[in-house]
């Protein structure tokens, strides 16, 4: 666990917490001071010498980041590859798969991020091929038995979004990583609020992809990303497009570069990765699962105070553990307005709307959800602080 006097330590290491109640972790996180240093120190050195001389420089850094990254999920550093948005990890990994043909299918969970089925939906138009929802237990959660029973021939890939975007929910991947396992089928994981709040094995999940942005709750720099390729799956992949860095040519010959940073470019915004090594070097020394448990008991308490508003209706979903995310709706208040009216008094929550978890938005009749998400930075104070700033709207 965090003790009183390491979180009074990090909380004096977040600039941003003394200019209002954070609790928008999920969508981004406030940066650690050491983050902030490194990309500071690393934009007076570009200054200095040049930013092209001055990435060479840093070059065992950005090393070392893919190995922490690597002992952050248990995988090796050449499965890491640095991305600058979970967006743009997922795509490049899901460009670089086999084209679809006619028949196939994609299996995703209910919770399925938007911009993931945006892309699935697509394809599957093009191809002729479908995109099919696996069903979910009575509270929500994939059902990995279901799964098993959809699974033929025709199935091309398992996806499923860990902890959704939109509610506390945590899904079993470990045990649909069992079942795609078993039956020989890609399987990708989305792990946006999982990095850094959950303890992540991609050897227990028998995932052959992940990805998650780095701002969330890693507290990693915005336009930052890890993307995570299993060594047996990469040479599967065919990359959509490569560059200098990723496929140089030599002798009139296309050499592909080993390892997932064939996934990376050779343009990156260097000073924010080593804003992110900081981040995920804090998250290794503090402990995932410490963190996750700090956010986890927070939300929970912000749940049982919300419940006492009766203008306060609550979304989240899942029987067991929860995540540190509370959704909600405030009867007669958009989600939106809720979220921007909240922001005038410093209160900095945030918002979804169908585009985010269209599959499962739709399917419990909701059109919107306000977000209150948290970190181990957070306090019991901040949850009554939020819901006396409620119940004075109420």
């Amino acid at each position: 666990m965090i003790s009183t006097e390491q979180l009074a330590q990090l909380r004096a290491q977040t600039p941003g917490l003394d200019k209002g109640l954070h609790l928008n972790h999920a969508g981004a996180s406030l940066l650690p001071q050491a983050a902030l240093q490194a990309i500071h120190e690393h934009l007076d050195l570009e200054a200095q010498v040049g930013p092209m001389e001055a990435a060479l420089l840093v070059a065992d850094k950005l090393q070392a980041l893919r190995e922490d990254a690597a002992r952050l999920i248990n995988a090796r550093s050449d499965e890491i590859a640095l991305m600058t948005s979970g967006s743009s990890g997922f795509g490049s990994a899901f460009a670089a798969m086999p084209r679809l043909q006619q028949g196939d299918r994609i299996l995703v969970g209910r919770q399925e991020w938007g911009g993931n089925l945006a892309n699935y939906q697509r394809a599957a138009q093009a191809a002729g091929a479908t995109v099919e929802t696996i069903p979910c237990h009575a509270d929500g959660s994939v059902n990995a038995t279901a799964l098993a029973q959809m699974m033929d021939g025709r199935v091309r890939l398992v996806s499923l979004t860990w902890l959704p975007a939109n509610g506390g929910l945590i899904n079993d991947a470990v045990a649909v990583g069992k079942v795609t396992a078993a039956a020989g089928v890609p399987y990708l994981i989305d792990a946006g609020q999982a990095l850094g709040q959950v303890p992540v094995d991609v050897q227990a999940l028998q995932c052959d992809v992940l990805k998650s942005a780095g701002r969330k709750h890693l507290r990693g720099p915005r336009g930052t990303a890890l993307l995570y390729v299993s060594k047996s799956f990469l040479d599967k992949l065919e990359p959509a497009w490569v560059d200098v860095s990723s496929a140089p040519i030599a002798a009139d010959e296309v050499q592909l570069r080993q390892g997932a940073r064939r996934f990376e470019t050779s343009e990156a915004a260097v000073a924010l990765q080593l804003g992110l090594a900081a981040s995920v070097k804090l998250a290794l020394t503090l402990g995932v699962e410490n963190l996750g448990s700090v956010s986890a008991a927070l939300a929970k308490a912000c749940r049982a105070r919300l419940a006492s508003i009766p203008a306060i209706s609550l979304h989240d979903m899942g029987e067991g553990a929860q995540s540190g995310i509370v959704a909600f709706n405030f009867r007669g208040h958009d989600a939106v307005a809720l979220k921007n009216k909240l922001a005038q008094e410093r209160i900095y929550i945030g918002a979804n709307g169908v585009p985010y978890t269209p599959l499962d938005m739709q399917a419990r009749g909701l059109h919107s959800i306000a977000r209150a998400s948290f970190s181990y930075l957070n306090t019991l104070d901040d949850v009554e602080k939020l819901a006396r700033a409620l119940e004075s709207m109420a």
